[in-house]
């Protein structure tokens, strides 16, 4: 036998195995999407990853040719809605978009129903999203530095309000607790909708959550507002310092949301979903309404599996040695 004709053996063996593993795609592999995707959101309706998901979400349909569908699953801190996903078909056709809490429910919670790193198929990241510290329209403190003295004067009679243990507003108020030495009565709330609520009707002192949620409220009035708890200002509340401007620069705190799909999702649906994000992201509509929050989007090199993996296999590190300093014991 001609070296020429191993050659050309190899070669149609090499595109047999290549045709045979095509083949033995499920058809709806193949063909994905052929019907309506639903997005979960483990929060209620009204919270920041409900916005983000609306907005993301409407704009990857266009791309998919399939309508997606927003579903809030709410409840403890967001693994009722994460588990839903786990256990769901992994066929593409229900996804996750989650925040931080995927990393830092790892070290919150004893015996999870579901690995948070290991039970998905990475989509990407979507956005970082800075945090504001704000408190109901009628709360006495002027700034920063007078609300964390208000704080710590009275103890644990000040409420602050959260969506769940490890949720972002939950983080924040670890990391406000533990760089101050205040310590507030932390209230659960099933997701950031009922919390902000609350805070502007007057029934939990303060709170701090992604600025998608605060920032038009603030604009309108309806929150005051003590600071932003990254490096620099935001440009839709430019007159809203930075809490090292106001003196406190270890309240340093945001956070992210990443797509998921269940592990053993066929990675030509991931690939789709990939690039369905990447295209949503660069959408000038999508640009405007997430700059109208005070986010940006995800960079086309963040919007990919491989970022998302790297960013949540980082951040699991990063919150367990924060949560342990903190002192928090796992539920």
């Amino acid at each position: 036998m001609t070296i020429a004709t191993m050659a050309r053996r190899s070669l149609a063996a090499c595109v047999f195995a290549a045709l045979a593993a095509l083949a033995a795609l499920p058809a709806s592999a193949q063909d994905f999407p052929n019907r309506v995707i639903t997005m979960v959101v483990p929060f209620a309706a009204g919270g920041p990853g409900d916005t983000i998901a609306r907005i993301v979400g409407g704009a990857m349909s266009q791309t998919l040719g399939q309508q997606i569908i927003v579903e809030n699953t709410l409840g403890a801190g967001g693994t009722i809605g994460t588990h839903r996903v786990a256990k769901a078909s992994p066929d593409g056709y229900t996804i996750l978009l989650m925040h931080v809490g995927q990393a830092t429910s790892v070290s919150l919670y004893k015996k999870l129903p579901y690995d948070p790193v290991n039970d998905f198929e990475k989509i990407g990241i979507v956005t970082d999203v800075p945090m504001i510290i704000v408190a109901r329209p009628d709360y006495p403190p002027k700034d920063l530095k007078g609300l964390i003295a208000y704080i710590k004067e009275r103890g644990d009679k000040a409420l602050y309000a959260h969506s769940g243990v490890g949720s972002a507003a939950h983080l924040c108020g670890l990391v406000f607790q533990s760089a101050t030495g205040a310590t507030p009565t932390f209230v659960p709330y099933k997701g950031g909708g009922p919390a902000i609520n609350d805070v502007m009707g007057g029934h939990i002192d303060f709170y701090c959550d992604p600025a998608t949620g605060p920032t038009p409220l603030i604009q309108a009035g309806k929150l005051k507002s003590y600071a932003v708890t990254t490096k620099t200002r935001l440009k839709t509340l430019p007159d809203l310092p930075t809490a090292a401007e106001a003196g406190e620069p270890k309240i340093e705190v945001s956070t992210w949301y990443g797509l998921y799909a269940p592990r053993g999702t066929p990675k030509p649906a991931v690939d789709k979903l990939a690039s369905a994000l990447q295209v949503a992201l660069k959408d000038p509509s999508v640009v405007a309404r997430f700059g109208e929050l005070s986010m940006e989007p995800a960079t086309q090199q963040q919007a990919t599996p491989a970022a998302l993996d790297a960013l949540l296999t980082a951040e699991v590190v990063k919150w367990a040695a924060i949560i342990k300093a903190a002192g928090l014991q796992p539920e």
